[in-house]
């Protein structure tokens, strides 16, 4: 399972957010979407899920035209956007129950996400009493809940305290395995330490991508790239 972008375009008015970009994002694997606020990465994951069109170029979640079939390519995906919107006054199982329900899955999955996710000890707290690190495992939970084969994690571990992070990052690169998994993010520490690959963009184009082995060498490598 696999996403390629093709010759892909979105303007917002006179601002061009994405520039005819194209890229292959690969199964079974971590990749990351780096680069600074402004930079096109929500826009593309909003995009890649069918929640907005593109102005031009396509793209395709194992081999499904997404502008064409949305709701075929949504079945199969999770996605965890930027902004993470919740029902606040609803408890933590019962906002599960809810998603689970819109999926039409087996109750059973509830269970699944909240040990992957370490919920146990807050899933009968209403979601407005969470910490913003704990709603963030909320929405992870959410789009952990159809199984998906693919997963877009938009800036996935905001608000999380050190502790958290460390078990994200463990659940991320555990259901990575059998999954498309793609991420933004705008920490350089989070791409040495999880991924496979990334793409760096900037100003809506692909700066470039670096493979696992220029990711390996490490932050400062990186952080001279950008310069």
């Amino acid at each position: 399972m696999s996403i390629i972008v093709t010759n892909l375009s979105k303007s917002y008015g006179k601002q061009k957010a994405l520039d005819n970009i194209s890229l292959e994002i690969k199964n079974g694997q971590i990749t990351g979407l780096l680069g600074p606020n402004g930079a096109g990465k929500s826009t593309l994951m909003k995009i890649i899920t069918g929640s907005l069109l593109p102005d031009e170029g396509m793209v395709e979640v194992n081999g499904v035209n997404v502008a064409d079939h949305p709701l075929k390519v949504q079945k199969i995906l999770g996605y965890l956007p930027e902004h993470n919107p919740q029902y606040l006054e609803l408890y933590v199982k019962e906002y599960l129950a809810y998603v689970a329900s819109i999926y039409k899955v087996e109750k059973s999955a509830i269970d699944r996400v909240i040990e992957q996710t370490v919920l146990g000890p807050e899933k009968h707290k209403k979601i407005g009493a969470l910490s913003k690190g704990y709603r963030q495992r909320v929405g992870l939970a959410a789009a952990l809940i159809p199984d998906p084969d693919v997963l877009i994690l938009d800036e996935p571990t905001t608000g999380l305290d050190p502790s958290q992070l460390v078990e994200i990052r463990a659940l991320l690169n555990e259901i990575s395995v059998n999954k498309t998994v793609l991420f933004s993010t705008h920490i350089m520490q989070e791409v040495v330490e999880l991924c496979a690959e990334c793409v760096f963009l900037k100003g809506g184009i692909i700066y470039k991508t670096f493979t696992k082995r220029e990711i390996a060498k490490g932050i400062t490598h990186l952080e001279e790239q950008f310069q």
